[in-house]
């Protein structure tokens, strides 16, 4: 099993390319074709509001948002061609605010896995977190989260699975394997077990087992919870461990809940300092 199709969304905002980079270089790392969606959103209001709005500024509106997209997948394609990528397609779109969750899951629904910058980062554009929440949720396709600050895709020797039993965290580890398999150990990071689960003599075993079935070499790493929120434990473990890849499951509660009171994956989102692969 490996990425065959890999798939990233660029749209404007203040640093457009700066998730491309680490998307080219990771589709050259696996041989991968890289597919890659510029999307123009078009923000005018739609509806009853047009009967308010001069039909010129609504055309001219269109047209810049037009013109942006064009300028935007020119950008990407220079840089796709200096990088000597040749398995490679860009492809421009403009849509209303409205349907970019459709337009999103139309074309990222056919491809292994997404690679994205950190949504939440000072050069992220608004519409980043939507995006990522789309190919989770509507594409039903793992996403790459690259931090800021890495631009090339190293192989991980080193991988962290944030494990706690649940579905999310399964399909997260199910996605990553190509990636498990390859690594030179994997850490079950399992934080407070329950103590009357049916695993609780032997927290993690069952995964330990599945992943060594696949080739995987897997520790379990047991720790208790003494720190504030679940990211703070596993930003300790992924510096601890020098990890060079953490595995999680997204949005395991609503995303209305973590976007009101928090949670791991938004605080994850904002916070990891190693590439994350998540899945719902």
């Amino acid at each position: 099993m490996t990425y065959q199709t890999l798939f990233t969304i660029l749209t404007h905002g203040p640093d457009a390319l700066r998730g491309l980079e680490g998307a080219i270089s990771m589709a050259r790392a696996m041989d991968a074709h890289l597919d890659v969606l510029v999307v123009g959103v078009e923000t005018v209001p739609g509806g009853y509001a047009y009967a308010e709005l001069n039909a010129a500024i609504v055309q001219a509106s269109m047209q810049a948002c037009i013109d942006q997209a064009e300028k935007l997948k020119a950008d990407a394609q220079a840089q796709i061609d200096r990088a000597g990528l040749t398995r490679a397609c860009v492809t421009a779109t403009v849509c209303p605010a409205g349907m970019l969750i459709s337009t999103v899951r139309r074309f990222a629904r056919f491809s292994d896995l997404a690679v994205q910058p950190s949504p939440y980062s000072e050069a992220a554009g608004v519409d980043e977190p939507r995006i990522i929440e789309t190919a989770l949720f509507e594409a039903h396709i793992p996403v790459l989260v690259l931090p800021d600050q890495q631009d090339t895709w190293h192989a991980p020797r080193r991988v962290a699975v944030a494990w706690n039993e649940g579905d999310e965290a399964l399909r997260a580890v199910r996605h990553a394997l190509p990636l498990i398999a390859a690594a030179d150990t994997t850490y079950l990071s399992i934080i407070d077990p329950p103590q009357h689960g049916p695993d609780r003599s032997d927290p993690g075993g069952l995964l330990a087992q599945f992943l060594a079935r696949h080739g995987a070499r897997c520790e379990v790493d047991v720790m208790a919870r003494s720190l504030p929120r679940i990211s703070d434990h596993l930003i300790r473990a992924v510096t601890d461990r020098d990890i060079d890849l953490l595995v999680m499951g997204a949005y395991g509660r609503a995303r209305w809940s973590e976007a009101m009171f928090g949670g791991a994956t938004r605080d994850m989102l904002n916070q990891t300092p190693v590439p994350l692969l998540m899945a719902h």
